[in-house]
């Protein structure tokens, strides 16, 4: 076993290396390391994760030193590693006037941590962009969100059309003034309990204007009492129990509420980092930096993971993506089709450690080339 982390390592080591040609060597070993092992073991449990890396040593408890070292190290940076994968992604994302889709959502581990992440959406799936953490069952609000979202705005190609997708729990004031300063589109699904002054008549709820109705578009209403100018479109389709209220820069149609429909891409993502890939609910850490760094370990595995499944099915289709209709191309959105989950990517890794690998890297050279 540790030697198929030691190999996974390697091709990891590789692609970090060019990608960052000035960060700290023994940095980018190390980090190299815990990601093969990662992606061999898909746990949190840092415990399990030092018991396999291949380190020259014996002792367990001088592999746990050596992992709490690790992650206790600030040059371990989620924004400084992801760095070169994410502008390529967003420079694919953004390719031939495409626009570029955010997903702005949280999710909860137990009791002990809320994460809040940004993601980029590609196809069918979502790639982690940016994230904050904090201790407790806490409600991040707009000075996280703005963080994140400056901070991604900040490394987006000059141009690039911008769409945001959030769920109903974030949608303010401050937003909705952040969006219209920057320029960016967005599809914001509203609670229906939020005060608007609809141009005529009274103020009244979000939910009163959905009532009674299975379609509808209400263009220049003001949301929070009249502060915020924005657009409305609400879709009540059969079978559904509550109506999609949506908050949005273009005139309100059908087309335009079934935007909103691309943010369930980062539900996937967040299964990939829990139940259904890396387990993150049964991390056994405390303490909100560690969780980042961690984070940045599972990120890193999983942008490579999604990579080498698109090039597995790009260079090695089986029988069913060989006879795939081609579709016609997505108006929003930076891909035409959907990367692999990370399950097919990890087989394509392991597919990799192979004398006969024909596939490529999963972290390439040609990355760090576009870099630069």
């Amino acid at each position: 076993m540790m030697g198929t982390v030691r190999q996974l390592a390697a091709e990891v080591e590789r692609g970090l290396r060019e990608a960052h040609p000035t960060l700290r060597k023994t940095v980018i070993t190390k980090v190299a390391l815990v990601v093969g092992a990662m992606l061999e073991a898909r746990t949190p449990n840092t415990v399990e994760l030092a018991h396999l890396l291949p380190l020259d040593t014996e002792r367990q408890d001088l592999r746990e030193q050596w992992r709490r070292r690790l992650l206790k190290n600030p040059l371990l940076s989620g924004a400084a590693l992801l760095e070169p994968w994410v502008r390529h992604a967003l420079a694919a994302a953004g390719r031939n006037g495409q626009t570029v889709v955010l997903s702005l959502d949280q999710t909860d581990l137990g009791e002990r941590f809320a994460v809040l992440m940004l993601g980029l959406v590609v196809g069918d799936r979502v790639l982690p962009r940016a994230w904050a953490v904090e201790a407790g069952p806490a409600n991040l609000g707009f000075d996280r969100q703005r963080t994140l979202l400056e901070y991604v705005r900040d490394g987006l190609p000059a141009g690039v059309e911008v769409l945001l997708l959030a769920d109903r729990f974030y949608p303010s004031t401050a937003l909705l003034e952040w969006l219209h300063r920057q320029g960016w589109h967005y599809r914001l699904r509203l609670k229906s309990n939020l005060s608007v002054d609809p141009g005529f008549g009274d103020i009244v709820t979000t939910g009163d204007l959905a009532t009674g109705y299975t379609e509808r578009g209400l263009p220049d209403v003001c949301l929070f009492g009249g502060g915020v100018p924005t657009n409305l479109g609400i879709l009540h389709e059969v079978g559904h129990p509550e109506p999609w209220i949506i908050a949005m820069d273009c005139v309100p149609t059908r087309a335009a509420v079934r935007d909103y429909g691309r943010r369930w891409s980062i539900e996937p993502m967040f299964s990939d980092f829990k139940s259904r890939g890396f387990d993150l609910e049964a991390t056994p850490l405390r303490a909100p930096d560690r969780l980042d760094r961690l984070l940045v370990i599972m990120a890193l595995a999983m942008h490579g993971c999604v990579r080498v499944g698109q090039e597995e099915a790009r260079e090695r289709p089986n029988p069913l993506e060989k006879k795939r209709k081609r579709r016609r191309i997505r108006t929003l959105g930076p891909l035409e089709s959907s990367p692999a989950a990370p399950s097919l990517g990890l087989s394509a890794v392991f597919d990799c450690s192979g004398d006969d690998c024909k596939c490529n890297n999963p972290y390439p050279p040609s990355i760090a080339s576009a870099r630069r």
